[in-house]
């Protein structure tokens, strides 16, 4: 039996994004894709940018964190009948360029989860925050059981079966990786890599992950969903000896 095509949207939680987010928006709109942006609380001029542009805004009267921006959105998204959200952040590190090849793969791999893998141009990540991502590839991989590259990245495709976790009880930065783990253990979804450039150069904000505090809450989720799984030890062999999944494959209309 074949499966329908996705009916699909972007999704990009913001908070201060007045430099980038008009021209992050507008990209994703000229290929043609519907937009939802989550405002977690902006008290700069990203608001009003927001309000020029035809998208589904949802706004946040106060700080809810990057967990609770993307329930919100996923909610939406589900309401408004879309059956796939693609995910991506709003401060220029991700680029719209990409999307053709995201949606390519999961088309190709129905009913994965597709990580857009920050796997190019390495080079420019801070160290710091190279090595704290490869800690928690190594310990989300093995919650997951089964290898994952790149668990920290924003820019993601989730089939309707991960939109089903919406009510995962985890907030801020660990929200992704509840959300990733739980699709992989009690939905059985595989993950798919699409190779993408690390960009950390630009006038953009800083970003909102410290490697320090968000790292040690997203290992101490992960140790917890480790042990609740059980079966450790052959959790941890299949996160190794299984191969990572990759489609650099160019969208048919390419």
């Amino acid at each position: 039996m074949s499966i329908a095509p996705a009916r699909w949207c972007v999704l990009i939680p913001c908070l201060n994004e007045e430099v980038a987010i008009q021209s992050i928006v507008e990209s994703v709109l000229a290929l043609g894709a519907p937009v939802i942006v989550v405002d977690d609380g902006s008290d700069d001029r990203t608001p009003d940018i927001l309000a020029s542009l035809p998208i589904t805004v949802l706004r946040h009267a106060e700080r809810r964190g990057k967990g609770e921006a993307l329930r919100h959105g996923f909610r939406e998204a589900l309401r408004q009948g879309y059956t796939a959200v693609l995910t991506m952040d709003g401060d220029g590190q991700h680029a719209a360029s990409d999307i053709p090849r995201i949606v390519a793969a999961a088309a190709r791999y129905p009913e994965r989860m597709v990580i857009g893998a920050r796997l190019l141009d390495r080079a420019q990540q801070p160290k710091g925050r190279r090595r704290a991502n490869a800690v928690a590839d190594w310990g989300i991989s093995w919650a997951c059981a089964q290898p994952v590259a790149d668990t920290q990245s924003g820019q993601r495709w989730y089939p309707r079966a991960a939109l089903d976790l919406v009510d995962l009880a985890a907030e801020n930065f660990v929200f992704e990786a509840a959300i990733l783990i739980a699709a992989c253990r009690e939905k059985d979804i595989g993950v798919v890599s699409v190779p993408i450039a690390s960009r950390y150069h630009g006038e953009f904000r800083h970003s909102y992950f410290n490697p320090v505090r968000d790292v040690s809450r997203i290992t101490f989720y992960t140790i917890g969903r480790i042990l609740h799984y059980g079966n450790v030890v052959e959790s941890y062999r299949r996160s190794r000896r299984t191969a990572l999944v990759f489609d650099d494959t160019a969208p048919v209309n390419a």
